[in-house]
């Protein structure tokens, strides 16, 4: 089969599924090897970049969806304004955070973390589909896990949770405080390159007033005629 009418067929599955269609899929619709369907989706991918489109191929977790791009929201919101588009509050996005490091974590464990009942945003974040219920631990009471959806990924612009960035290092100090250790080390080498810097200052100081100003050339000097 051509390239071209491949990608034909897998624009037109995109297009028509609305979901993540998995690599599999694609596969089974195909009859072709899982590394030339990425090839080939990948190519895709870059050619609608380059060609400024309005929509953009994106990958999530083992799969691809077709979507709009951001920067094309504003315009295509007053067409669907029956949809609400999710607001929320900073104690949603703490929870949500929480839960996209942790997956799989109780309501318990993250009201631990929080310090507050999480029963709300909970239910918002479900609301909004951007977690969903993990199963149920094995532990007494059995108690509902969560994890963040595909829709998550979608609303942060993430392929998996894999690229989430990097938390900070840190540690309980003796007054079961928490301290991060990252700020300590930043300010640390702040105070390193101030001292330095200072140090530097007074050495160009001292150094312009060790220099003994240049004695004044003297002119030739004119004989009185006798």
């Amino acid at each position: 089969m051509e390239i071209e009418k491949i990608k034909g067929i897998i624009e037109a599955i995109l297009f028509a599924a609305g979901r993540v269609v998995t690599i599999n899929e694609f596969i089974s619709a195909l009859e072709i090897n899982k590394d030339d369907v990425i090839a080939i989706i990948e190519k895709m991918r870059q050619e609608f970049e380059e060609q400024n489109r309005g929509i953009e191929i994106i990958k999530i977790n083992d799969g691809y969806q077709m979507c709009t791009k951001k920067e094309y929201y504003e315009y295509i919101y007053p067409i669907f304004d029956k949809r609400n588009k999710p607001n929320l509050s900073n104690a949603a996005l703490e929870s949500l955070a929480i839960i996209a490091y942790n997956p799989g974590i109780t309501r318990a464990e993250i009201e631990m973390v929080r310090g507050v009942n999480s029963d709300a945003t909970i239910y918002k974040l479900l609301e909004y589909n951007l977690i969903e219920d993990a199963g149920k631990l094995d532990a007494p009471g059995r108690p509902t896990t969560y994890r963040t959806t595909e829709n998550f990924l979608k609303m942060f612009g993430y392929s998996n949770l894999d690229e989430l960035p990097e938390l900070p290092k840190y540690r309980i100090d003796e007054n079961q405080q928490i301290v991060i250790d990252d700020l300590i080390e930043k300010n640390n080498k702040k105070e390193e390159t101030d001292i330095e810097q200072t140090n530097v200052e007074e050495i160009q100081d001292d150094n312009e007033k060790n220099i003994e100003a240049p004695e004044p050339e003297r002119g030739n000097e004119v004989k009185d005629e006798e």
